[in-house]
């Protein structure tokens, strides 16, 4: 069991100001797996403090020289991949080879995006071409309170940092409680990549506590965080008082809508997608909206993917998906689970209860729901596990109504070898992003939603924005 007690502020580790101690609990078996200290509002304000302290010379600091060092954290974690990897399977339980080939490769993937998007900013610039008695500068906002989940640990750290530390502004981190060890790893590759001190700044903490405190704290001038509608409208309520800005990236119920002509492969790779990380991922496709005439096939089909998807520990290597996180998510997902049977949608796949052969670990038995009807629980509701509705649409008038007939609006889904039809789709559907054919996003294109999901938009030049003012300065020429 390791013990990480301290926390990293003004470029050292230092012991909290009151001991409270948390356990870490490993999904996969149930034992707890570290224990770390939640910060009290002194620990807070000391990390807010060095933040302030440090924010001068980190804004004046070169850009090209700010990338340098973020350069040097990608060598830390190349240094440590193994470790990063095994940090997040044990405190989220994510398969060990997913954690190596997926969660932990989060981190280069989105720096190296970042950097290439930093080349392209213009610090200052004319208004235009034909006014450069004006000029448009960006400026970093300041000190910045990121606050990250535990489904994705280093995707959302390595979207939030990498950003803030290009853009010049300096930091206060509170990762969630549930998933800590990643984010304490990653402020070991900002120590050694030799950032200044209070320029990165790490607070463990729970929501009530840390993340309160830094949505409160009149020196903190932005807010970006990642989790749960609910935890982002407090946040909001919060940050208000003090009038700083506020990003959130948060929860969503894609609709996938697959049209016959799409075939098995459309179907197999939307229910793979629905369950992969165990169902944990803001952007899985849990809604799968089906034509018709290919509707009962296409329940046979997730159907079978759902029974030939392994469930087994996140210590095992192997292609397999491992335990939810917790508990507290294992309950929420079995109440859905029969709540869906009670309103009479018809359990084809998984069901309640734990996977067979299985006693201990908060493992889910991928499950599949047909003849949903919209406005049912399981449809409306973000479920966070593996479990997939399916509903029939008639015509593309019906899938669009139902589709975006949600509080939600992060990533909607087309399947569709029809390019017009496509196309159309895409403009109608109301979500910050919208996925074809299997077909992901580009390097650089941003991540985020609309409505209930948040308005953040994170990666590529987007992302390094939202942490930058835009300052208009006249007079220039004279």
């Amino acid at each position: 069991m390791l013990e990480k007690r301290e926390f990293y502020i003004n470029g050292k580790w230092v012991a909290p100001a009151v001991a409270r101690d948390c356990d870490v609990i490993d999904p996969s078996t149930e034992e707890v797996t570290a224990v770390i200290s939640l910060g009290s509002e002194a620990d807070t304000n000391t990390a807010v403090d060095a933040a302030s302290a440090a924010f001068p010379s980190w804004a004046a600091t070169a850009p090209a020289t700010r990338a340098d060092y973020v350069r040097k954290i990608l060598d830390q974690y190349n240094l440590r991949r193994q470790e990063m990897a095994e940090a997040i399977s044990r405190e989220m339980g994510a398969p060990i080879d997913m954690s190596y080939e997926d969660q932990a490769e989060c981190l280069p993937w989105h720096l190296g995006n970042f950097l290439d998007a930093f080349e392209k900013i213009e610090w200052i610039k004319p208004l235009s071409d034909d006014v450069t008695d004006t000029q448009i500068a960006l400026e970093p906002i300041g000190v910045v309170g990121l606050i990250t989940p535990w489904n994705w640990p280093m995707n959302q750290v390595t979207l939030k940092v990498i950003p803030a530390l290009l853009a010049g502004c300096t930091i206060v981190l509170k990762p969630s409680e549930e998933a800590p060890l990643s984010s304490m790893l990653f402020a070991e590759f900002v120590h050694d990549a030799g950032i200044p001190a209070g320029v990165f700044n790490l607070v463990n903490g729970d929501g009530q506590g840390v993340g309160t405190q830094l949505s409160a704290h009149e020196d903190v001038q932005m807010i970006s965080f990642t989790g749960s509608t609910r935890a982002g409208r407090a946040i909001s309520k919060t940050a208000a008082e003090t009038m700083k800005r506020v990003t959130l990236e948060l929860g969503g119920k894609g609709a996938n809508v697959v049209f016959a002509d799409a075939g098995e492969k459309a179907v197999r790779r939307g229910a793979k997608h629905c369950f992969y990380n165990s169902g944990q991922s803001c952007n899985a496709p849990t809604r799968m909206l089906v034509e018709r005439d290919f509707y009962d096939e296409a329940v046979e089909i997730a159907k079978s993917v759902a029974e030939n998807t392994p469930v087994a520990s996140g210590h095992q290597n192997g292609n397999h998906i491992g335990p939810v996180v917790n508990k507290r998510q294992w309950d929420q997902i079995q109440g859905y689970i029969q709540k869906g049977i009670d309103e009479g949608a018809r359990l084809v796949a998984g069901g309640l209860g734990l996977p067979e052969g299985m006693n201990k670990g908060f493992y889910v038995r991928p499950t599949v729901f047909a003849d949903v009807d919209p406005g049912m629980t399981i449809e409306r509701e973000e479920i966070f596990g593996p479990v997939l509705s399916i509903i029939p649409f008639d015509t593309e008038e019906d899938a669009v109504r139902i589709a975006n007939d949600t509080p939600y609006g992060l990533t909607n889904y087309v399947q569709t070898t029809d390019t017009d039809r496509k196309r159309r789709l895409a403009r109608q559907l109301k979500s910050g992003m919208v996925e074809m054919n299997g077909k992901s996003r580009a390097a650089g294109a941003p991540f985020g939603g609309v409505k209930a999901s948040g308005r953040a938009r994170e990666g590529g030049v987007w992302g390094i924005e939202e942490f930058l003012e835009v300052k208009a300065i006249s007079g220039w020429d004279e």
